[in-house]
Formats: structure tokens, sequence, C-alpha cells
């Protein structure tokens, strides 16, 4: 960015470029081809998945061959990545890490954190926190039991909204914005997937998804067995602020060899205590 020159010479004499300083944000220099560059990223989180070049140029508003230039410094700088196959892009791992700091910065998060210790004291098992991300539920923490079970799961990953304990939980509560508007899609694509695999132990269709997040609403928390992963139970436990927003999902997990199952066992029944003197913390009121 060009700056006015100051005026050198002596005396009062104020030229056009002079003007009085202003007060705020405006008068904060700042670099403009960063903030021109950052609506490609912006666009790209705000996309149900990768892009063409053509595309994401014309959502961030610039041509394709000034949105290329900003593509391969943020590729440099792994912002973004670009499929090879397809030459799609999309986020790139620093933007995730980015993403999963701010995220595990929340204080419901930090609150959470603090009391897990103790927790998987009572519990005995791998315990996790997810919170709603672009994509779906995506786990921000993880602590691992002495005896935990081997799971292919790591921070970042999205969880399936039927599969999943977790994604049970959010599909059950979300009740806001974006998040909400974004479920029935989601769900409506994860039956036609179980349908294709032949699965008999997830809901056929939008009636038996209705039935399911019912019970979890009506037990305070989700569970699974052998449904997520062969030989995983889990647990997720729903977490609220002050304005009755689910802000993180509280999760248990371990070897259904070993997890205690039962609705009101020795998982679900300090996991949901836990989750509720959280949301008790964060303002929400008993009920």
């Amino acid at each position: 960015m060009n700056l006015p020159k100051r005026n050198s010479s002596a005396g009062p004499k104020r030229t056009k470029l002079q003007a009085k300083p202003q007060a705020g944000p405006a008068a904060r220099a700042g670099i403009q081809s960063v903030e021109v560059g950052f609506a490609l990223l912006g666009a790209l989180t705000q996309a149900p998945g990768p892009l063409m070049l053509k595309d994401l140029a014309a959502t961030a508003g610039m041509s394709a061959a000034k949105a290329h230039r900003y593509l391969v410094s943020f590729q440099r700088l792994g912002l973004v990545a670009q499929d090879g196959g397809n030459t799609r892009y999309d986020l790139g791992p620093a933007a995730l890490q980015l993403g999963l700091a701010a995220l595990s910065r929340l204080d419901a998060v930090a609150l959470a954190r603090e009391r897990m210790g103790l927790l998987m004291e009572q519990i005995g098992h791998t315990l996790a926190l997810a919170v709603w991300g672009n994509h779906g539920p995506t786990i921000v923490h993880w602590e691992e039991s002495p005896e935990a079970v081997t799971v292919n799961l790591r921070l970042g990953d999205v969880m399936p909204l039927l599969s999943s304990a977790t994604g049970r939980c959010f599909a059950a509560y979300i009740a806001a914005g974006r998040a909400q508007a974004a479920l029935v899609p989601l769900i409506k694509a994860e039956l036609v997937r179980a349908a294709r695999q032949g699965r008999g132990d997830l809901p056929r269709n939008m009636a038996e998804v209705k039935t399911l997040l019912a019970e979890v609403r009506a037990r305070g928390l989700a569970r699974v067995v052998d449904t997520l992963l062969p030989g995983v139970a889990g647990f997720c436990a729903p977490v609220f602020d002050a304005d009755g927003h689910l802000v993180l999902g509280l999760v248990a997990l371990g070897s259904s060899a070993r997890v205690d199952a039962a609705w009101s066992g020795g998982v679900a029944k300090p996991l949901l205590a836990a989750a509720r003197q959280l949301s008790h913390e964060l303002g929400y009121p008993a009920g």
C-alpha cells in the first residue's frame, strides 16, 4: 500500500494529501493483498467440498489468474491443498491446525479439558471432546486411558451423524443457524451410503432417524455399540451454554467387551453427570 509522504518543509502549509488523523479500525494500516487473498480461504471454508479453480475464483470475486497466484502461495504454506486427480482445491493441513487451535481455545472446551482427568478416573476409558465444525461434529481433544482400545480416530476427524454416538448427539441437539440447516442434507447422504452398504444396524429413512434422535433426547445422551467400529462402544453427552445451545459433546469409548454399555451403568451415568455439571458451569439452567 502506498502511503502519502509527509511534508518536510517548515510552516503550517497543508497539501491535499494530508488529512486529519482518523480514529478507529479504519485508521490502522494493513496489507490489502492479505485481505484480498483471504477471500479464497473464506470461500473454501463455506463450500460443502473441494472447488474447481474457476468456481473458487468466482465465489471469491476475482479472476481465475489472480486466484491461482494466491493459491500457489497458500499451497506452499499448507493453507490450501490441491487434489492431483481432479485438480480441485480444498483447505490444507495448516488451515486445519489453525481451526483446531481456535476451537480448542473456546471456553467450554478449556473448561472440559480441566475436568477430563478426574472423569477418566471414574470411567476408566478413553475420553474425547467434539464441537460442531464446518462439515459436522469434529474431534478437538482426545485423552486415551491406560487400557485404550485401538481406534483409527484422530484430532480433526469429522464423525458420522448416524453411526457414531457423537454424531447422533449433535444431530439430536443442534438447533441453531447453518448447523441445523446442514443436518438434513448430511443425514440423507449417510442414509444413501448405508443403503448401498446394506447396513441393517442404521436407520433406513428419515422417519427412523427422527425416532432415533427422539430417543437420544429422551435419554439425554447417545450410545452406539459395534456401529461405528467393530468391537467399539461409545457414549456422547451434550454440553450446553447459557443460551441453551449445544457447545460440545463429551465422548467416552472403549472395547465393547469391557465398556459397561448400560444406559445407567458405570460409563453413561458419570459421563452424563459431568456433562450436566459443565453445562451448569457455563450458565445453562438446571432442568
